[in-house]
């Protein structure tokens, strides 16, 4: 693999997700040794205020996400509002692209086409995080995944969430394999992505 990265971590969230995510990117360690990919529910011109707030509490490098960019460990790539943020493998690198379908599951950017766009990637491995928010994005984009892709998903437990909506969604699948506050996820995501 071209850019020798075997794994990747991929959040979608929602209502209450910036404070959310506040807390969990910012309990993450600066040398993580993965990319991380981030779709949060929200309308153009506000995702890169979010991108720069968390960049500021972050050991980690978050941006907002740009076309064609290389996906790189230790960087978070936070989707641009009003577009679908997708991964793609060309050339021997993974790569941002960003596609224009319209809204699915009733939001744009929506986390299904994230997850989906892994599945043709050569990631050996996909962390998945569902956090807060109303619906259901990532549960059916992360079925999808579990098909071609070894996966792990830990959704935010019910009593931390703004809205249980997303996390419950992934629970009631049966494609949960943890609920766990915030700091514990951050947690289990270093675990996981460290494990061999």
């Amino acid at each position: 693999m071209g850019d020798n990265v075997r794994k990747i971590v991929a959040i979608a969230s929602s209502t209450g997700g910036p404070r959310a995510l506040q807390t969990l990117i910012s309990s993450l360690p600066g040398d993580l040794g993965v990319p991380i990919l981030i779709v949060q529910h929200m309308p153009v011109g506000f995702t890169e205020a979010l991108a720069k707030r968390l960049d500021s509490i972050s050991e980690l490098t978050v941006v907002e996400a740009t076309n064609g960019e290389p996906v790189l460990p230790n960087k978070v790539y936070l989707a641009r509002g009003g577009t679908h943020m997708n991964v793609d493998y060309r050339g021997g690198k993974h790569v941002i692209r960003y596609s224009d379908e319209g809204t699915r599951e009733g939001v744009k950017p929506c986390a299904n086409y994230m997850y989906e766009s892994l599945m043709n990637c050569q990631y050996s491995e996909v962390i998945c995080a569902v956090l807060t928010g109303m619906g259901a994005d990532g549960t059916q984009g992360i079925g999808n995944l579990i098909r071609s892709k070894k996966v792990y998903v830990v959704v935010q437990n019910a009593e931390s969430c703004a809205v249980f909506g997303m996390p419950k969604s992934a629970i009631r699948a049966g494609i949960a394999d943890k609920e766990l506050t915030l700091n514990l996820m951050a947690n289990e995501i270093m675990m996981k992505v460290r494990q061999r």
